[in-house]
């Protein structure tokens, strides 16, 4: 529930109005607030836990498209590498496996680049274009601003650092993702 600094509620909140700005209706919207699962960037999810929680989400909202981290989880923060390793387990151990191929769902993975690409902005465009990669996105200036807009909704979490990355992570305008 983003209770790390005992901010859940208010994290519940910030999410709901982030996710009202990009189209997303609170009723599509699912937190999780399990003690075994703590928001804490220094903490690994069990894996099985987090894996059943996803496939029951996936099974019961019919979706057809995962997207998530990559084993590297963008910035290290252990509960991103969680959820990579969950989906990783379940696919390969078969169970969400036959779900994906039985629903047509699929799993994209978000790159992680390094800390010199992840802060040149536009000028990443041509590397991200010549690399291989299964998707990529590279959004409008009108789409920039507008998840410029969902991200200072979570105003408890922008920290100095989260202003700097608004301004200039690639990630705010370009994303690369892998089939998992």
């Amino acid at each position: 529930s983003g209770n790390y600094y005992n901010q859940g509620e208010i994290r519940k909140k910030e999410l709901e109005q982030s996710c009202f700005l990009l189209g997303i209706p609170a009723s599509d919207v699912t937190v999780i607030d399990h003690r075994d699962l703590p928001d804490n960037p220094a903490v690994e999810w069990d894996t099985q836990l987090l894996a059943a929680f996803v496939l029951k989400h996936i099974e019961a909202n019919n979706i057809n498209l995962v997207v998530t981290f990559d084993a590297a989880g963008v910035s290290g923060h252990a509960n991103h590498i969680s959820l990579y390793t969950a989906l990783r387990y379940k696919y390969y151990y078969f169970e969400i496996f036959i779900l994906f191929l039985r629903l047509g769902c699929r799993v994209l993975v978000l790159e992680s680049v390094n800390l010199f690409r992840k802060y040149i902005s536009v000028l990443d465009v041509p590397v991200s274009c010549l690399l291989p990669r299964d998707a990529l996105f590279i959004l409008t200036e009108e789409e920039t601003e507008q998840a410029r807009r969902a991200m200072r909704c979570h105003r408890s979490q922008l920290l100095w650092f989260r202003h700097i990355y608004m301004l200039f992570s690639r990630y705010m305008m370009i994303n690369s993702l892998r089939l998992l």
